[in-house]
C-alpha cells in the first residue's frame, strides 16, 4: 500500500464508499452459516428503523467535527475505515471474548493482535489482553503490582493521568504524586528523595502525558528500579506507538528504546492505533503473574482446553468486535518501523513541531516547551498570568467561531517562560491553549490552522 493510504486530506465528508465492501463481507460471512435451518424473515421494521436512524444522524451532527483536520483540540480522531467496517461486521454476531464459547474466532484474533503489540516493544513472551480502555488496563496492571507488593505506595508524576490516584484508591493502595520538571517529566531528584523514604511498591512512568505529550526519562527510572527494587509500570496509553517513528528527539528516543525493560505496559489502540473507543491493552513482561487471576467458574470454561482470555483478565464480558477491528487494522497497517502506520505518527509530530516553531517566532504568544510527540501548548502574551488565561479563553471561542477547534488546559506556570516574557506571575497555574495534531493530514493543514489562529487571536486581543 502507499503511504498516502492514511491521508484523508483530499476528502471533507464522511466515508461512504466502503459501505459497498461491507455488503460483500456480510454476504461472505453469511455463507459460513448456510447449513443452518432457516429461521424465517429476520429483517427489521425498516420504516421504523429508517426514521429512528435518521434521527440519530441528526443528533450526532451536534458534535465537533472530530474527523476533520480543523479539529485540533483533544486527542480525538476517527478510526481507520477498515477498523470501523470490521467492528461493524463483527456486530452482526456480537462475540464476547471472555470465553471461547462466546468468541472463538475473535479470541484468536485478539491473541494475535496483542502478540503483535508485545513484539513492537521486543517481547516474545508476555501475558496480556485487550481491555475496555486505558483506565481498566492501568487498573489491572496496578492490581498485579499490588498483589506483588501489598500495601506499598504507588508513585506517579503530577502530570500522570489522574486515574492512577483513583485506581490506587479503589485497590486500597496508598498513592502519592511526585513533582515534575519544567518539561512535564517526572522529576528524578524528587523521586529519589521519596524512594529514600521507603515503602514504595510501584512507580508509574508516563510515556506521553495526555496534557503535554511529555515522556518520562525511562533509562533513569530503570536504573532507580534496579537500585530500589520497585515495580516499574509504563502508562503508554497515549504515546505507546511512537517508538515506531524515526523523528523523535534524543530523550524520547532513549525512553522508547528501553520500553521493553519495564515490568508492565499499557497502550490504548483507540488513541493512535486508529480504533473505535473501547480498546485498551495491558501487557506484563512476566507471564507468571497469571497466577493471580486463578478462579473456579462452574460454567464458563468447558468448551476447550485452550487458554480462555477471561482466565487472565479482571473484566468478564468484553467486546470481541474490538479485537476483530484491531486485528484487521494491524494486517492493513503493520506495526513496523518505517511503515505506513509509523509514517502517519511521524507526520503528526512534524505538524506539532511546525506549529511550535511558528508560535516561538510570534510575539503574541508564549509557547511552552517543544513537543516531544504531537501535542503543542502555548499561552497568550498579556500583563499577567490571569490576564493571559482570560485571553486564552477568548481565543478559544474566536477560533471555534472560525471552525478551528482547539483545547484549553490548566497547566503549571513553570511550563512557560513568563518571566522572560515580562508577564507577572499572579497565580501558579495558567489556562493555556493546547492542540493535539494526531491526524496525519494535520501536517498539510498547519498553515491553514495558523492563519485561523492568527485571526482569532487578533480578534480576541481587539475585544479585550
Amino acid at each position: 500500500m502507499k503511504d498516502t493510504d492514511m491521508d484523508n486530506s483530499k476528502t471533507v465528508g464522511l466515508d461512504k464508499q466502503s459501505l459497498d465492501v461491507m455488503r460483500q463481507a456480510l454476504d461472505r460471512m453469511e455463507c459460513a452459516f448456510a447449513s443452518l435451518p432457516e429461521t424465517g424473515d429476520a429483517s427489521a421494521d425498516t420504516q421504523a428503523t429508517e426514521k429512528i436512524l435518521l434521527d440519530v444522524a441528526t443528533r450526532l451532527g451536534d458534535n465537533y467535527p472530530y474527523f476533520h483536520p480543523l479539529y485540533a483540540g483533544q486527542m480525538l480522531k476517527p478510526p481507520h475505515p477498515i477498523a470501523r467496517l470490521s467492528y461493524a461486521l463483527a456486530m452482526w454476531i456480537n462475540p464476547n471474548n471472555h470465553a471461547l464459547d462466546g468468541g472463538r474466532a475473535s479470541s484468536h484474533m485478539e491473541k494475535e493482535a496483542v502478540a503483535d503489540i508485545a513484539r513492537m516493544v521486543g517481547w516474545t513472551t508476555h501475558l496480556g489482553h485487550l481491555t475496555s480502555g486505558g483506565t481498566m488496563a492501568n487498573l489491572e496492571a496496578l492490581w498485579v503490582a499490588g498483589r506483588l507488593a501489598p500495601g506499598k505506595t504507588v508513585l506517579a508524576s503530577e502530570q500522570a493521568h489522574y486515574t492512577h490516584g483513583r485506581i490506587s484508591s479503589v485497590l486500597g493502595l496508598p498513592f502519592e504524586a511526585v513533582p515534575c520538571s519544567q518539561l512535564g517529566r517526572l522529576d528524578m531528584n524528587a523521586l529519589k528523595r521519596r524512594l529514600d523514604g521507603g515503602g514504595i511498591g510501584t512507580v508509574v512512568a508516563t510515556i506521553g502525558t495526555t496534557a503535554t505529550g511529555s515522556v518520562d526519562p525511562l533509562p533513569e527510572l530503570l536504573a532507580l528500579r534496579d537500585a530500589y527494587g520497585f515495580r516499574l509500570h509504563a502508562d503508554a496509553a497515549y504515546g505507546g506507538y511512537f517508538g515506531l517513528t524515526d523523528n523523535l528527539a534524543d530523550p524520547a528516543r532513549q525512553a522508547y528504546d528501553r520500553l521493553g525493560d519495564v515490568d508492565s505496559l499499557v497502550i490504548d489502540p483507540h488513541k493512535h492505533g486508529l480504533q473505535p473507543y473501547g480498546c485498551g491493552c495491558v501487557l506484563s513482561r512476566d507471564p507468571a503473574v497469571g497466577r493471580f487471576y486463578k478462579h473456579d467458574s462452574p460454567y464458563t470454561y468447558f468448551s476447550s482446553s485452550e487458554l480462555h482470555l477471561g482466565e487472565i483478565s479482571l473484566e468478564c464480558s468484553r467486546a470481541g468486535a474490538a479485537a476483530v477491528a484491531l486485528w484487521a487494522t494491524m494486517r492493513h497497517l503493520p506495526l513496523e518501523r518505517g511503515g505506513s502506520f509509523a509514517h502517519g505518527l511521524a507526520a503528526g509530530r512534524r505538524a506539532a513541531l511546525s506549529l511550535h516553531k511558528k508560535l516561538v517566532a510570534d510575539d503574541r504568544f508564549v509557547p511552552g516547551f517543544a513537543p516531544e510527540l504531537d501535542i503543542v501548548i502555548w499561552s497568550l502574551r498579556a500583563g499577567s498570568v490571569s490576564e493571559s488565561s482570560d485571553l486564552a479563553r477568548r481565543v478559544f471561542d474566536e477560533a471555534a467561531d472560525r471552525q478551528l477547534h482547539l483545547a484549553l488546559a490548566e497547566l503549571p506556570t513553570a511550563f512557560f517562560d513568563f518571566e522572560g516574557a515580562g508577564i507577572q506571575c499572579d497565580q501558579d497555574t495558567v489556562t493555556c491553549l493546547r492542540s493535539v495534531l494526531m491526524k496525519p493530514e494535520h501536517e498539510s493543514w498547519v498553515d491553514r490552522i495558523w492563519m485561523i489562529l492568527g485571526e482569532a487571536t487578533d480578534a480576541a486581543i481587539t475585544a479585550s
